[in-house]
This record gives structure tokens, C-alpha cells and sequence, in this order.
């Protein structure tokens, strides 16, 4: 449901999606789906707009029935190419692990040997 009341007294005080956007702390586009009613605008958000529009909320506010969308064929909502995504993080994070693992061994080694020389040195 589209959020008439606000965003004709928006537009009748000459204030800008960007400026709403940017009093609640969001980009213009994802202030854009709340104004058109697909994205919920939570109480601390009304709040905040009737404020910098100095009026009530109750003059604003209109009742939520923000839409849902869920793309389930996108990667970044596909469960399984989380899980894929996750397994391919882990196995590249193991690797890199023991990469360091066994650079940290090598230094070990290579200051011992040069502990050893400095010894020899300071007996000479």
C-alpha cells in the first residue's frame, strides 16, 4: 500500500526522497519501496520522518502492508549456493590456514638458526 499521506506532504513541503532517505539512514532507492509501500517502514523510522516534516505521525502514517519479495532462484537467497558458497570458504580457508601454519614453522626454524649464529658470534 502506497504511503499517500507521506509522500504528498513530502512533496508539498519540497523535500526530496534523498532527504527522507537520508534523515532515516537509507539509500534513495530502498526510501523509494517504502514510500511506494514494498518495503515496511518500522516506528523508529516514523518517528524520525515526522520529526524532520514536523508534524505528528499520526498525520503520516499510514497502516503497513509491505510486500514480500523473496527471489529464490538468486544466488545470494539460494540456500544451496550458501551452503556451496560456505563449503568452497571453508575449504579455501583451511588451505590459507595451514599456508600459514607452515610459514610460521619455517620462520621458527630460520630464527632458531640465526639465534644460533648470533650465539656463536658473541663466543667468538
Amino acid at each position: 500500500m502506497q504511503k499517500e499521506k507521506l509522500r504528498l506532504l513530502r512533496k508539498k513541503k519540497g523535500y526530496t526522497q534523498q532527504q527522507i532517505a537520508d534523515v532515516i539512514a537509507t539509500d534513495v532507492s530502498n526510501y523509494s519501496r517504502k514510500e511506494n509501500g514494498d518495503v515496511k517502514i518500522i516506528k523508529d523510522e516514523w518517528d524520525k520522518i515526522a520529526r524532520f516534516l514536523d508534524v505528528s505521525v499520526e498525520e503520516i502514517y499510514e497502516e503497513d502492508d509491505a510486500k514480500v519479495i523473496i527471489n529464490n532462484d538468486h544466488p545470494v537467497f539460494n540456500d544451496n549456493a550458501a551452503s556451496s558458497i560456505m563449503t568452497q570458504f571453508n575449504n579455501f580457508s583451511a588451505s590459507v590456514i595451514q599456508n600459514l601454519q607452515d610459514y610460521i614453522s619455517l620462520l621458527k626454524e630460520e630464527n632458531e638458526k640465526l639465534k644460533e649464529e648470533l650465539k656463536n658470534k658473541n663466543k667468538k
